[in-house]
């Protein structure tokens, strides 16, 4: 699956489920959260959880859970980008010529 067709099946999903009703407000509260997710995900990666209620995960679990929140919060700026219909490509070239402007030689 290519970026605009993910950008496309996110969009039906999110709709399908009324998910892409919420208010925008509400979405960055769930972005918010996801990206707190991914914190938590990566903490258990790299130095564990410690936590005696939690079962222990495998290196692999604690990887595939990483990749599961990181979803979570690509999923989340999809709905953004397309309440706004920003298309990812947009997104990921403006981002590069940002980075290209600031940091780098090569222009």
């Amino acid at each position: 699956m290519n970026l605009n067709e993910f950008q496309q099946w996110v969009k039906n999903y999110y709709e399908g489920r009324g998910w892409s009703d919420l208010d925008i407000f509400i979405r960055i509260g769930f972005l918010a959260e996801e990206t707190g997710e991914v914190s938590r995900a990566i903490r258990a990666l790299e130095i564990g959880r410690d936590r005696p209620d939690e079962k222990t995960e495998t290196s692999d679990e604690l990887k595939q859970e990483l990749v599961e929140e990181l979803g979570d919060v690509l999923g989340n700026i999809v709905v953004i980008a397309n309440k706004y219909e920003i298309p990812l490509e947009d997104i990921f070239q403006s981002h590069r010529r940002k980075l290209l402007d600031r940091y780098s030689m090569e222009k």
